[in-house]
């Protein structure tokens, strides 16, 4: 794969993972009804929503941001966390698979942009 290719390639997942975490997020910030259904099924807390969504956001900054390198890792790795982290929950409460798939997508792009970025965006 050629650098500028895998640049492209990288933005393309980069951006649709942003935008994937930044959906939800506003979406777990805002606290809906059926959010707050969900996440008191998988037994956690409501208030783990606006954990999620603050964290979610500062991410995507972190991810986004062309500094910050080690800030970068960490935010992969809580996307990393929380991403298997909700699957895993799913799995457990015997969810469908429409029900785990968003984590598991959300996780994939995770794996995805960490592997492909540039040299200047790892420690």
């Amino acid at each position: 794969m050629s650098e500028k290719t895998k640049k492209i390639t990288y933005w393309f997942f980069t951006l649709w993972l942003s935008l994937g975490m930044v959906s939800t997020a506003i979406v777990q910030l805002m606290k809906l009804p059926e959010e707050v259904e969900k996440i008191n099924q998988l037994g956690y807390p409501t208030y783990f929503l606006t954990l999620l969504g603050i964290w979610k956001l500062l991410g995507v900054i972190a991810v986004l941001s062309p500094k910050f390198v080690i800030l970068k890792e960490w935010a992969y790795a809580g996307f990393f966390f929380a991403m298997s982290g909700a699957a895993f929950s799913h799995i457990v409460s015997r969810h469908a698979l429409g029900e785990i798939f968003p984590s598991l997508l959300l996780l994939a792009l995770t794996m995805i942009s960490w592997y492909l970025r540039p040299a200047n965006r790892r420690v």
